[in-house]
């Protein structure tokens, strides 16, 4: 493949960025359509429900998709969902080649989109820069490959990693530029993972403000829903609390006594009295969230650091100093050997106004 040919899925890939904050439980997707050199059609997919990516593009180049070459960030849909199928959308539009990024790990998908297309005699490039259409989809490959969401851990702390004083007061310890920061975060998932002593402490809402998202269609990107999921095992949570009042707030619980709240209680199996998280990913992944936020206290953070399920850790470093008295960042097992320590790998660092960002997966 030549270097134009990288420059047209280049285009798709950035394309399919446009979905990143609406398209879930969608994957979001891109697609350009070539013909002669010349770039004759584009689309991508926006929400769940409306055209895919492919569907738009087609629908934008009109008749000048006959004989086009499409590029594609993810396998053509091969079956009847919320929309058409994709795959027999570019045959009966006679594209004749289509170069895909990456396979679609869904098994309803995986590998019966390229069947329609080369058995409609089209030519089909598979896998092409598949690195970066991995990246920009891992909460989609994670839910498929792994039965559960890509996680991502959000923590706030001073230079000296304390997260609020001796009293629990925490807000606000990083500046406004790093909480709008946060909203991208929150905008990127499909769920939000609290626990309940966040809840008591700080009665959040853990909503998206379009005002504060600073993106193109934030208005409809603060719309789609994003249910909040409240971790208590004893069922403490007060029913005066914002997250009661909102409709798609589930409590998480291991207790077996009634619950006479205005929202869903979920009730999953218990871990060392606590509720199970691995369990709690398995629900998330069968609810078809793909990339799941915790936004949490120290103790459910530390769970998820030792029992090695979080992928993804971000980081806001506000230049303050709390002091020993302060609440510490994470609650950690206690380890007897360097050796034993949880690895962290620095994907980026970025200064957020006077903040420091700080992402990093874990090995």
């Amino acid at each position: 493949m030549s270097l134009e040919d990288q420059g047209f899925m280049a285009k798709a890939l950035r394309l399919a960025e446009n979905g990143r904050y609406s398209a879930h439980p969608n994957p979001c997707v891109g697609c350009v359509l070539v013909r002669r050199g010349n770039v004759v059609g584009e689309g991508f997919h926006m929400l769940a429900g409306q055209g895919h990516a492919e569907a738009n593009a087609l629908a934008s180049a009109g008749i000048d998709a006959l004989g086009s070459i499409a590029y594609v960030t993810l396998e053509p849909c091969s079956f009847h969902g919320r929309t058409p199928s994709c795959a027999h959308a570019l045959v009966d539009a006679g594209v004749t080649k289509v170069v895909v990024a990456m396979l679609d790990p869904d098994e309803r998908n995986a590998g019966k989109g390229i069947q329609i297309l080369r058995e409609a005699g089209l030519e089909v490039v598979v896998p092409f820069m598949e690195d970066a259409a991995q990246e920009l989809l891992k909460g989609h490959v994670s839910r498929h490959t792994k039965h559960r969401p890509f996680v991502r851990l959000k923590l706030a702390m001073t230079l000296d990693g304390k997260t609020a004083l001796s009293n629990g007061e925490s807000r606000w310890i990083t500046s406004p530029e790093s909480r709008a920061d946060v909203q991208k975060l929150r905008a990127a998932s499909g769920a939000i993972v609290t626990g309940v002593q966040t809840v008591i402490d700080d009665d959040p809402r853990l909503s998206i403000r379009s005002e504060e998202l600073h993106v193109e269609h934030a208005q409809l990107c603060a719309g789609v829903e994003r249910p909040v999921y409240i971790l208590d095992s004893g069922l403490r949570i007060p029913e005066t609390v914002q997250l009661m009042s909102v409709p798609s707030t589930v409590v998480v619980t291991t207790s077996d006594r009634e619950a006479n709240l205005p929202v869903e209680v979920l009730r999953l199996s218990a871990l060392e009295n606590r509720v199970d998280i691995s369990a709690l990913l398995q629900e998330l992944a069968a609810r078809e969230h793909s990339e799941v936020l915790f936004e949490c206290g120290p103790t459910l953070a530390g769970s998820l650091i030792n029992q090695r399920l979080a992928d993804e850790i971000v980081i806001y470093i506000a230049p303050r100093l709390i002091g020993n008295s302060g609440r510490s960042l994470l609650n950690l097992a206690e380890v007897a050997r360097m050796s034993d320590l949880a690895e962290l790998s620095i994907k980026n660092i970025r200064v957020i106004g006077p903040d420091i960002k700080v992402t990093a997966s874990v090995n």
